[in-house]
């Protein structure tokens, strides 16, 4: 049996009762504040849900509400890891436990490539972003540590890694794709 991390523990929970508003407009600023608040310290989340892959950035699912209302995922990203340019469909938070994450939004028109929105920023340890079909979802994100790794921990209005998205190729067009999780019997899923 899998030990729940108290401060996951205390994090989903709060989460339970948030997401039972409907409103995104009144949920996702208050899911903000907590991931911020989970986030603040970097002493709970198992070593294992921090390992990065060779290759790729790694997503783990720590939480997955039994209803899907929501998501808990760690993210892990080594040296100059990145995504493509891509959506998420639902409201999501993403917060910094450790490294420093770029990122960039963008907006999509048609078949024409992605446009960049702004310039990238930087988002450090203990920063939150959130993101959402409402207030703009399109964006690439990149390990901004060039020797080192990155760890964020996204909280999604679903069950991110069950959900159809788009990655938005730099050429133009889409492409759907549906992103899982690299959980294993070293990383089990947490039951609360």
């Amino acid at each position: 049996m899998t030990i729940v991390p108290a401060s996951l523990a205390a994090f989903v929970q709060r989460l339970d009762l948030l997401v039972a508003e409907p409103d995104e407009a009144i949920v996702l600023p208050h899911v903000a504040k907590a991931l911020a608040r989970l986030v603040e310290t970097d002493d709970w989340l198992p070593s294992a849900y921090a390992v990065p892959h060779p290759d790729n950035y790694t997503q783990y699912l720590l939480y997955r509400d039994p209803a899907a209302r929501f998501s808990v995922v760690s993210f892990v990203w080594g040296p100059g890891q990145g995504t493509p340019v891509h959506d998420h469909t639902v409201w999501g938070a993403v917060g910094v436990l450790r490294g420093v994450e770029q990122s960039q939004r963008f907006a999509i028109c048609a078949d024409a490539p992605p446009r960049a929105l702004d310039v990238p920023h930087e988002l450090l340890p203990g920063s939150v972003e959130t993101v959402s079909p409402r207030i703009g979802d399109i964006h690439q994100v990149r390990n901004a540590m060039p020797n080192d790794i990155t760890v964020s921990i996204h909280v999604y209005g679903a069950d991110i890694g069950a959900v159809e998205r788009h990655i938005y190729p730099p050429k133009g067009g889409s492409k759907r794709f549906v992103s899982g999780y690299a959980n294993g019997p070293e990383t089990p899923v947490f039951n609360l």
